[in-house]
């Protein structure tokens, strides 16, 4: 596992990026967030993350917040 900061997430579209400590970003999907209910990121967030590659480009799976900012 991962660990980096939310970029941004939209929550109307459900899509985003994590920054990785390396400087580069990957895309993530609300799809991808682990819990239940309502799954959203906030911009700051610190997550940890798996990191795998798509036909797109590298995408974030297994989701968890590790500190949420408040809003």
């Amino acid at each position: 596992m991962e660990t980096g900061t939310v970029k941004w997430f939209n929550n109307a579209k459900g899509w985003g990026f994590i920054s990785r400590f390396d400087g580069t970003d990957v895309f993530v999907h609300y799809s991808k967030i682990e819990g239940d209910g309502y799954r959203t990121l906030r911009q700051g967030d610190s997550v940890q993350f798996q990191c795998k590659d798509g036909p797109r480009g590298r995408f974030a799976e297994f989701v968890r917040v590790c500190e949420r900012l408040s809003a």
